[in-house]
């Protein structure tokens, strides 16, 4: 895991010339800034990965960006360069995790199962995962 400083943790989100605010009741936010505790297992100024508290199998990491945008249709206008990083870091958890092969999710909406409302990447391992999904 990276050490953040902890007095990055709440400074403001600059990207790109612009203030991005967290949202103080939003769940991942809290997360980001250290209110709720999480099993974190990456961290840098973009990005921040935890295990799921209900993981769907042997490696299930979420992997979100420390902007707060609704999923990642939105992350994508916000910021192609941080939506690249989340998949980057899904393959050096892979690396490091030694999965043989791995799946990421985007819910995007209730209707396909998106719980929080914060643009957060599922990254699945560890087994077999059929297909299709769901």
């Amino acid at each position: 895991m990276q050490e953040l400083l902890a007095f990055q943790l709440f400074v403001p989100n600059y990207r790109y010339g612009e203030v991005v605010p967290l949202d103080p009741t939003c769940l991942f936010c809290k997360i980001i800034e250290g209110e709720i505790p999480a099993d974190i297992v990456f961290r840098n100024e973009n990005v921040v990965a935890f295990n799921d508290i209900a993981p769907q199998a042997p490696t299930h990491v979420l992997i979100i960006p420390t902007l707060h945008v609704e999923n990642g249709a939105e992350l994508a206008k916000a910021s192609p360069t941080i939506t690249a990083e989340l998949f980057k870091v899904a393959e050096q958890l892979s690396n490091e995790g030694g999965l043989g092969g791995y799946r990421t999710v985007f819910n995007t909406g209730a209707e396909a199962g998106q719980s929080v409302f914060h643009a957060h990447m599922h990254l699945l391992g560890g087994r077999a995962l059929a297909w299709p999904p769901g």
